[in-house]
């Protein structure tokens, strides 16, 4: 199928953008680019060229968990010093980076989409990802710079739209409905048995989808061609009619089934549980289901 950027067009605050696309639009006076790559060595060794850096850690805080997103104030003042405006469309970008030694966590990708959902979360109306990440750059020889964009603080206003988050009040009470798919975006190991949590396992109902799946096996910010997403989200049971709940481990992973449900499948009932496995095991009676079954 031949897309057209940025893709899907019509309304809808995120899209994604080609590399082709990016180089023929760089010296677009509306344009911002973002580089959330996640170490900033990585970025001085070589950037796209206009790119600012932000680091996707300053996006949360330690409140009762370690995860949750800062409050409108806090990110409205990140927002400005790094000249983000309103009607500018931000196209973001990141790689693994080679002086990023853990790609389980960091360098794998999410970078750009935690970066994506955060700016639709504070209101940003306009957000581009950059399908291939700076990895598809490279490995086209497209050019890089060492520059470092000067942009003057801006006045940016937030508007927080609590309508893409779910809580947890309203997943205990919503999860076990027949109109209601909880997706678990971790990998398949984690969801099963152990991960770095005190209790192995997942939130009783959730089915998994690792976000990776979806993902070009060898680029993890290249997404596999639409024709097959729908046919593997199918498979899931997350089809269209149906409130699709995107959860994982910290709600990071989350981020990248939650932007692509909702503006690149343009499925109409899509929320995103940000709290996920670490907000639900926290309340410590709780149970969890080890395995492949969601029950």
């Amino acid at each position: 199928m031949v897309m057209t950027y940025p893709y899907p067009q019509g309304d809808g605050v995120v899209k994604w953008v080609s590399t082709t696309w990016l180089e023929e639009h760089l010296n677009d006076k509306n344009l911002m680019i973002l580089d959330i790559q996640p170490n900033v060595h990585d970025y001085i060794q070589g950037h796209i060229p206009k790119a600012t850096y932000i680091n996707e850690g300053l996006f949360r805080i330690h409140r009762r968990i370690p995860s949750f997103w800062l409050p409108p104030d806090v990110i409205q003042g990140i927002l400005r010093n790094i000249g983000i405006r309103r009607e500018m469309p931000v196209v973001i970008y990141t790689s693994p980076g080679p002086l990023s030694i853990c790609t389980k966590f960091i360098g794998d990708g999410l970078e750009q989409t935690m970066a994506a959902y955060t700016l639709a979360r504070y209101g940003h109306p306009s957000v581009y990802v950059l399908d291939g990440g700076l990895t598809k750059w490279k490995e086209e020889k497209k050019l890089l710079s060492q520059e470092f964009p000067s942009i003057p603080e801006s006045d940016y206003r937030v508007t927080l739209k609590s309508e893409y988050y779910i809580s947890y009040d309203e997943v205990r009470f919503m999860k076990d409905r027949p109109d209601v798919t909880l997706l678990d975006a971790r990998p398949s190991p984690v969801y099963e048995g152990q991960g770095p949590w005190p209790k192995p396992g997942h939130i009783p109902g959730a089915v998994s989808l690792p976000w990776a799946s979806l993902m070009n096996e060898k680029n993890k910010m290249l997404l596999k061609p639409e024709e097959e997403i729908r046919s593997m989200v199918k498979e899931k049971g997350a089809t269209p009619e149906k409130t699709i709940i995107c959860s994982c481990g910290t709600g990071r992973e989350a981020t990248n089934e939650f932007i692509l449900f909702k503006w690149f499948l343009k499925y109409p009932k899509v929320k995103i549980y940000e709290g996920s496995f670490t907000e639900w095991i926290s309340y410590k009676d709780n149970p969890t289901v080890v395995g492949k079954n969601p029950r």
